[in-house]
């Protein structure tokens, strides 16, 4: 399919949508309703394609934007290309599968993580908090974790929504991942209470930080 066009990618994509699917999705802010598993099989068929990729992102349509983040070079996006379209990705999934999928890959990774880390938009600092703790997990030199314990302690209390739960993911990372700094994270997070009541499914592991740090720690043995 290297020569399919941005119609043919549209028509295919509207054939595929569900209303049911949309209608869940909707609950959780998101607005595409087609099931993602068509979607990966539809990026798989298709391959990378830059270019579609960019013209899929352009429409603004939460299935097209979803298809491009999967079937694009992550590396080709110029610095302020990505924080434009950060900007643009205003709905959950979208979001994370752009910062997850495409900017943590990105050269500009770092230097995008610290543009956006104290961002006046939260949702765009949400995307901050993200590269950060990608850090905190796997290259945790040079960051200051004390001074990233001091910001939660401070600021994800009264945060938004989507921000605190960034927030949140990194102070569980810190606690997992630095035995350091373990006993202090899940004080934190005791004190806090941060997602301590968010309902969670049979078998799957509580978001509230200290719960979520000790299962971890518990598993790794």
């Amino acid at each position: 399919m290297a020569t399919t066009t941005l119609a043919e990618v549209t028509a295919e994509l509207a054939a595929l949508e569900d209303p049911k699917a949309r209608e869940v999705n909707a609950r959780n802010g998101d607005d595409h309703g087609v099931h993602l598993g068509a979607l990966r099989a539809l990026a798989k068929r298709l391959k990378t394609q830059q270019d579609l990729a960019r013209q899929l992102w352009s429409t603004g349509d939460a299935s097209a934007r979803l298809l491009a983040v999967l079937i694009c070079r992550p590396r080709a996006f110029e610095r302020d290309e990505l924080d434009v379209m950060v900007r643009e990705a205003r709905t959950p999934k979208v979001h994370d599968w752009l910062v997850n999928y495409v900017v943590k890959k990105s050269p500009h990774s770092e230097e995008l993580r610290l543009a956006w880390f104290a961002d006046p938009d939260p949702v765009v600092a949400s995307a901050g908090w993200a590269l950060t703790t990608e850090r905190v997990t796997k290259k945790p030199e040079g960051l200051d974790l004390p001074g990233l314990l001091d910001v939660i302690e401070a600021e994800m209390k009264d945060a938004p929504d989507r921000l605190q739960w960034a927030m949140n993911h990194c102070l569980a990372q810190i606690g997992i991942e630095h035995v350091e700094h373990r006993e202090r994270a899940i004080g934190i997070g005791e004190r806090l209470e941060v997602l301590k009541d968010y309902p969670t499914s049979p078998g799957c592991t509580s978001p509230f930080a200290p719960t979520w740090i000790g299962e971890m720690v518990r598993r790794a043995g």
